[in-house]
């Protein structure tokens, strides 16, 4: 999965649990309000004054890491 800046509030936060923590951690502290379910990050990244490419990148790393950890995870559990 790979977010991209132009994915909405609303969808990115049904795509992982790791997703609102990381957004709030990062500036974005009303990402449940209902007019942000239907922002893009980018436009949620303008309202903040936040880098939006910079967070998409972060974002992404976070979770390919998640990912990641996930897989290793996984033959360890049967």
């Amino acid at each position: 999965m790979t977010v991209t800046k132009d994915m909405l509030i609303g969808d990115l936060l049904q795509m992982n649990d790791m997703i609102a923590p990381f957004l709030m951690q990062n500036g974005m502290g009303c990402i449940y309000c209902p007019a942000s379910m239907g922002e893009s990050l980018d436009e949620a990244c303008m309202v903040h004054g936040i880098d939006s490419d910079a967070l998409t990148a972060d974002l992404n790393d976070v979770l390919r890491e998640y990912e990641e950890t996930q897989k290793t995870a996984a033959p360890e559990q049967n």
